[in-house]
């Protein structure tokens, strides 16, 4: 690392970025005291309960490396990440880790943007042909609505980054192996030393410290799931309707906790490839009492989120502002702090006595005596009869009481004083209502008491002398010169009561400051144990078996876990999966879905004057079936099926959308070459790949040529691959099935597999056709796979002529390509060649996983030879 020091917050006006009085330079917009405001849709508490909202800082290194550095903070919860990776051009890892770490607002050096290019939005002129840095086109276009601010480039140093971690990041058992792992990460620093700068001059946030939970994160060690994957496989939104359950997430979250909502999302976008099993999970499941317990004590903890009390606990403002308001906030976090920390000890009885080590971990940090002496601290100080009150004069009671008497003499004046205020208010009020013979009643809003009186017990007009009438909620608001001038006192003596207050508080926060690394770690704790509750309970609602991790993946009678909560019981048909070193790349076939053409539309159109939403298809269903299983095994939740067998990826690729994307100028045929090309590009032998049709947006004999070609590349690079083949919509599909398999260049198996479709009549109605389709994956091609098209065809009443000479033609080439196909010295070489590669693969696992007694193992080894034996007598 460079000796450049980190530039102080004591430098002039006149070095320093964000304070209005740095001259603007040609090449970046001028830096004003305020930010715009941004342009994106404002945050509620609902949006933002899973979605924390970071400031992401990035740089890249120049030249063709696209080495990335970033760091993101999400100031609630005090939380920063570090990151450093060797990106694709095109950005995917990158734009992956934004999307783990939601951005807000994202930083860049002033030289990644044109001139021609604000903080908040692309001119016109810039996207004709911009010069901003083509990290920075990609960020605008996967978050459009995201301000982007540049910071000077002089402010992006790795030296004095390393300085502010090591000031800021808590006093934990992680903060060595922190320091540690970002010593030689130059682009990561260089972010950090860019966010804290940014934070301190622009937002007025100075840190305490040790008062940060800084994290270095290692891609390596996460499954990284490209952004389009995880909007096509639904795992955080529906895509149809955004506040739907009906997600991946909707259905896993049964948390109690904000820490472990935003947990769980991040576990979903980027599960760890490390080997667990859930036996936590499992404990949960089997122990009825013990999931009765944790789930009583996590109700205590509802709606809590821990994060974001320790985080407002450590920051202060650079410009001090010394208000009520802000007293008044301080005393509120301190007061929601001491509920936090006393419902700790019924979740550590709770965790008594559990076997797995995880659990015993959790258990230990909840038992740490720091915790207790941090209750001790509060509970000097605080009266233990305040608590929070929500609205009304309750809750500035809760406030004006909490520090303890006689901590303060000062104080204990300013509360008589305001004591003696209240109370000749509500003397007002009574000697108002005697002599107008009114039941008035007092009401406190924001701005101090005004007098209310019910609708239908005011009969006529208010008497002279009341004024700023209003009515709301059925009653009459009002109030006379006599209680504003009340009010205006009261409110003086609130005021010096709080101010009075926030230095004990203060006192009392720097004490507790230095507890702030067993805080976070607590945090972290109930976070996790809230999530594997979550998935237990899920587990046992949905009747979830324990996930295996091997070589191998296999799937008995799996089932989608989100169609499964939209569909009534009984309908959802189970399939199997397999997958394992022998049979990487499978070729799914079946017929498309019925009524899906736009004749058919048109006709429902016509018959009931709306456009009726179908069943969805069932070979894009298992695809999407197998990446979400896979997710739901990584993450450590057990998963819908009778067996599941899963082998750890590190990335999830997918191309699942047959769409265009006009913001992106791109038809339906390059889209799906940009999305193959990002595949091919990232994809290892490590890697789960499900396609969803190839080559479809060109002609039929080019698109048989790029499939072709797609996938002996992915038999090349050996990534576990499901691709859809629709062989009734495609003409050139069963070439293209032929082709791979046994016209491939490179000896590697590959598997075909069917999805029958069954039909069952019902009734019609506005809502359905009268017909459910249901889909099941069968080993192997049908020799009638020809007449499925038929079949359904019969099923939408064509005419009967018309059936049978599409029979008849259809007859005739299936018995051509059956001829073919059986003189054809490829397909027995083919055939002789997955059974030596299968019979491989069985032997592997034998040997790697087999529990089986030795009396069972031997008749299974037999049982192998003889299935050899017999394929090789076959094709003799």
């Amino acid at each position: 690392m460079n000796s450049t020091r980190p530039s102080s917050v004591n430098d002039p006006p006149s070095t320093r970025f964000g304070t209005g009085q740095s001259r603007p330079t040609s090449t970046s917009r001028p830096w004003t005291a305020q930010s715009r405001p941004g342009t994106a849709r404002p945050q509620t508490a609902a949006s933002t309960m899973h979605e924390a909202s970071y400031i992401v800082a990035l740089i890249e290194s120049r030249g063709i490396a696209h080495e990335v550095g970033m760091a993101a903070l999400d100031k609630e919860t005090g939380r920063v990440m570090l990151i450093q990776l060797a990106d694709c051009p095109t950005y995917v890892k990158t734009l992956h880790q934004m999307h783990v770490h939601t951005p807000s607002m994202v930083l860049v050096p002033d030289t990644f943007l044109s001139s021609t290019t604000t903080s908040l939005t692309l001119s016109a002129s810039a996207k004709r042909g911009s010069s901003a840095s083509l990290s920075v086109q990609f960020i605008r276009e996967e978050f459009p609505y995201v301000p982007i601010e540049p910071v000077p480039r002089k402010y992006w140093n790795d030296s004095a980054g390393y300085q502010f971690i090591t000031q800021f990041c808590v006093e934990d058992d992680e903060r060595a192996a922190t320091l540690v792992s970002v010593t030689d990460k130059y682009y990561a620093l260089s972010a950090a030393c860019a966010l804290f700068k940014f934070v301190e001059t622009r937002l007025n946030t100075r840190f305490s410290a040790c008062s940060l939970r800084i994290r270095y994160i290692p891609v390596e060690g996460t499954m990284m799931i490209d952004p389009e994957s995880v909007r096509n496989l639904e795992l955080i939104n529906n895509q149809t309707r955004k506040k739907s359950a009906h997600s991946l997430f909707g259905v896993l979250n049964h948390t109690h906790t904000a820490m472990a909502t935003r947990l769980l999302r991040t576990n979903i976008l980027a599960p760890l490839t490390g080997k667990c099993s859930p036996y936590a999970v499992e404990e949960l499941i089997q122990s009825e009492d013990k999931f009765t317990e944790i789930k009583d004590a996590l109700k205590a903890l509802n709606k809590m989120d821990f994060d974001k009390l320790i985080s407002s606990l450590g920051f202060t403002e650079v410009r001090p502002t010394t208000t009520a308001k802000g007293a008044f906030s301080r005393v509120s976090q301190m007061l929601s702090l001491r509920t936090a920390v006393r419902s700790l000890p019924l979740l550590q009885t709770a965790l008594s006595g559990c076997q797995s080590q995880l659990m015993e971990i959790i258990h230990e940090i909840l038992s740490d005596e720091r915790l207790a002496k941090i209750e001790e601290l509060i509970a000097e100080n605080l009266n233990d009869e305040a608590v929070l009150v929500k609205g009304g004069i309750g809750a500035v009671n809760a406030r004006v009481y909490a520090v303890k008497a006689n901590r303060n003499r000062l104080l204990d004046v300013a509360r008589e004083t305001y004591k003696e205020n209240v109370g000749d208010i509500y003397q007002l009020s009574i000697a108002l209502g005697e002599e107008h013979s009114l039941p008035l009643t007092l009401v406190y809003q924001e701005k101090g008491f005004v007098f209310a009186i019910k609708k239908d017990e005011l009969e006529g007009e208010l008497p002279m002398g009341f004024i700023n009438v209003s009515v709301q909620r059925g009653r009459w608001l009002f109030s006379s010169m006599d209680l504003k001038k009340m009010n205006a006192r009261m409110k003086d003596s609130l005021e010096e009561t709080l101010v009075l207050s926030d230095k004990i508080i203060q006192d009392l926060v720097g004490e507790i400051i230095a507890f702030s690394g067993i805080l976070y770690s607590a945090s972290e704790a109930v976070a996790t144990i809230d999530l594997l509750w979550s998935f237990a309970h899920v587990s046992i609602m949905r009747n979830y078996v324990r996930p295996e991790f091997t070589d191998t993946l296999a799937i008995k009678s799996g089932r989608h876990p989100v169609l499964e909560t939209a569909q009534s019981a009984g309908t959802l048909v189970s399939n199997d999966i397999y997958c394992s070193d022998a049979a990487r790349f499978h070729i799914v076939q079946g017929p498309k879905r019925p009524y899906s053409s736009t004749a058919c539309q048109v006709l429902v159109l016509y018959s009931s004057n709306r456009l009726i939403l179908v069943a969805p298809p069932g070979k894009s269903t298992y695809l999407r079936q197998t990446g979400l299983l896979t997710i739901m095994a990584m993450v450590g939740c057990f998963v819908p099926a009778e067996y599941a067998s899963f082998r750890l990826h590190d990335s999830l690729l997918t191309r699942l959308s047959n769409d265009d994307d006009m913001e992106k100028s791109l038809s339906t045929f390059a889209n799906e070459m940009t999305s193959s090309a990002m595949i091919l590009g990232i994809a290892t032998p490590k890697t789960l790949v499900l396609i969803d049709e190839l080559g479809r947006g060109t002609s039929p004999v080019e698109g048989l040529g790029i499939a072709h070609a797609i996938a002996e590349e992915l038999i090349r690079l050996k990534p576990f691959s499901r691709v859809i083949d629709h062989s009734v919509s495609t003409a050139c599909c069963s070439e293209f099935a032929s082709v791979c398999s046994g016209g491939s260049q490179i000896p590697f198996d590959r598997t075909r597999s069917f999805m029958d479709s069954t039909v069952q009549r019902s009734r019609p109605s506005a809502s359905n056709f009268g017909m459910i389709f249901q889909y099941k994956i069968l080993d192997g091609v049908p020799e009638n796979i020809g007449h499925y098209g038929l079949e359904l065809a019969k099923l939408a009443d064509l005419p009967d002529d018309m059936i049978a000479e599409a029979n008849r033609v259809s007859e005739i080439i299936t018995e051509k390509n059956a001829r073919c196909e059986e003189e054809s010295r490829i397909n027995i070489l083919t055939i002789r060649r997955r059974a030596l590669l299968k019979l491989h693969a069985q032997l592997n696992q034998a040997l790697d996983h087999s529990s089986l007694p030795e009396e069972e193992l031997v008749a299974y080894l037999e049982r192998l030879q003889r299935e050899f034996m017999k394929t090789l007598k076959d094709t003799l």
